[in-house]
């Protein structure tokens, strides 16, 4: 070690140099004592947490609410996690693959994890033997004429110690291990925190996407209507001229027109916030993204896999989420019963210390060992406040799992119920935009032939353009609510996707490179080399492709 300066004494008339001899020697020392306390680190301890198990909750068989959807074959057990490709939309695929890749929101969530796990790691390192070394050397001169300094005292002194030190707590009432246990919890509800994130992420992109195509549908009608409309009008002022029609019939006609382009443009408006908003879902600047308007709004026909309610607990993750952080709750009391049992600790230490440079013989070794016990005899009713808090926080889950569970129920059957209603209603509207399209054309043919007024001509114009756009407001809603039941019934997730403890740990108790990021889990990944890509907010991210 290179802080080993000098070492002089008044009286010695030799010096040797200290090189590496010093750690050949502290470094066995240390780890003998590492060993020596690892040992012990399986020492068999009590567990005071109260025993655990899922709640069991007694649900219906089937359920209330019926969907055109929910038809698939035995086989199709579980949705698939790419569901959005049962819509058959290829930009749909695209931007789906983008916003995966590149959302900011969704890559946040996955350092969340990452950190989950590397606080695990902080609370299991409390119950394994901390060891050190420790290197000291000193070079101390006295003032030649210092008051009272005895007459053969030396004018300077020097010594050099090397030493390790070892401490463990041997945990006997599992306060530290259902600490780690605690972490490792937070860190599957973590987990499934980020699969929540990119269900919600899937899903409001294949929502937005629908509803724009929805005012894209809308858009063309009334572009289709203001060149109907364009027409009539040169038709009524035509008949104006030659004195058939009144003013009153042209004032009526360009009112409907009028109207017509202001809820086009109303219609425009509502789409470029729809856009933009996809936009910053891909991570890309508004200005710099564009979704190329189609006319045409299509239902997709698949089928959703018959899920049983029993199974909906193992599909959802906000629900897997809230199950961890009950048995987070349960074993916090554990945690508070171990505070009024005795605390227990050992401590061993030792190494060589001397005045020249002799220092690594036996004659110049120390050492020392003990251990220690506390134990509070009274806080004040502080620790039976604590243990009686972390059961009402465990109950307070527990409730919250429940809640969590009848919303996650109340959400599939409202959306089963919708997606159905909105079948028969799409359905029934096409009937309806078939009748009011006859009843257009056979006003304009008596209009024409003068046999109807101007005001009913106007009247059927108006109920052919009402029905035309609820019938594709009805359809965008029927997919949005198609992406809302997917997303229900956990969007092709499931339970077998949270992590095992062994996963969890991010690195080797002695490993000490590629410390930047942990390998992935369960497809759970940062992007600790490439983030920098993402920075050019004007490009589309290019989708990952999966790793062979």
């Amino acid at each position: 070690m290179t802080f080993f300066r000098r070492r002089r004494h008044q009286y010695a008339h030799r010096r040797q140099p200290c090189s590496s001899h010093c750690t050949d020697v502290a470094l066995p020392f240390a780890l003998v004592l590492a060993l020596s306390l690892a040992s012990c680190s399986s020492f068999p301890a009590v567990d005071l947490s109260p025993p655990y198990e899922p709640a069991q909750f007694v649900v219906p068989a089937s359920w209330h609410g019926s969907s055109p959807f929910v038809e698939a074959k035995p086989s199709d057990g579980e949705l698939r996690q790419n569901w959005w490709t049962l819509f058959k939309d290829p930009v749909l695929n695209e931007l789906e693959a983008q916003a995966l890749t590149a959302n900011p929101d969704l890559q946040a969530a996955a350092e969340r994890f990452v950190q989950a796990r590397d606080v695990m790691m902080k609370a299991r390192s409390q119950y394994l033997p901390r060891v050190g070394l420790g290197f000291d050397a000193t070079d101390n001169r006295q003032s030649l004429h210092r008051l009272f300094r005895p007459p053969d005292s030396p004018l300077e002194e020097s010594s050099v110690a090397a030493g390790g030190i070892a401490s463990w707590e041997p945990d006997f009432w599992s306060a530290l291990r259902n600490a780690t246990r605690v972490e490792i919890y937070r860190a599957e509800e973590r987990a499934a925190d980020f699969g929540l994130a990119r269900l919600s992420l899937q899903a409001e992109v294949a929502a937005n996407y629908f509803a724009l195509r929805g005012l894209d549908a809308q858009e063309a009608i009334y572009t289709q209507s203001i060149g109907l409309y364009t027409q009539s009008l040169e038709l009524v002022n035509a008949q104006f001229i030659g004195q058939i029609a009144s003013a009153l019939d042209v004032a009526r006609v360009e009112s409907l027109l009028f109207s017509t382009e202001t809820r086009r443009a109303q219609i425009q408006g509502q789409r470029q916030v729809l856009e933009q908003a996809i936009a910053i879902l891909l991570n890309v600047a508004p200005a710099a993204f564009k979704i190329a308007p189609v006319n045409d709004l299509k239902i997709a026909t698949f089928t959703i896999p018959q899920t049983l309610p029993s199974t909906l607990l193992e599909r959802r993750p906000d629900i897997a989420a809230m199950e961890r952080r009950m048995a987070q709750a349960n074993r916090t009391i554990g945690i508070a019963r171990a505070a009024f049992y005795p605390n227990v600790s050992f401590r061993l230490g030792g190494g060589f210390e001397d005045e020249a440079f002799s220092l690594f013989s036996l004659a110049n070794s120390f050492w020392s060992y003990g251990s220690g016990v506390s134990l509070p005899l009274f806080q004040g009713g502080y620790r039976r406040a604590q243990l009686q808090q972390s059961w009402s926080a465990y109950r307070e889950t527990e409730d919250r799992y429940r809640s969590t569970v009848l919303n996650a129920f109340r959400e599939v059957e409202n959306n089963l119920s919708l997606t159905n209603r909105l079948t028969l209603a799409a359905n029934r509207q096409d009937a309806a935009v078939g009748a009011t399209l006859k009843t257009q054309d056979l006003t304009m043919e008596l209009y024409q032939g003068g046999l109807a007024s101007s005001l009913e001509l106007i009247y059927a114009q108006v109920a052919m353009l009402t029905a035309r756009i609820e019938s594709v407001q009805i359809k965008a809603e029927l997919l949005r609510t198609s992406v809302a039941l997917i997303r229900s019934l956990g969007g092709g997730w499931n339970r077998d996707q949270l992590p095992t403890d062994d996963e969890i740990q991010p690195f080797g108790t002695f490993q000490y490179v590629n410390l930047d990021k942990p390998p992935s889990v369960r497809g759970i990944d940062v992007n600790a080399d490439n983030n920098w890509l993402h920075n050019d907010l004007t490009k589309r991210p290019i989708p990952l492709r999966p790793r062979p």
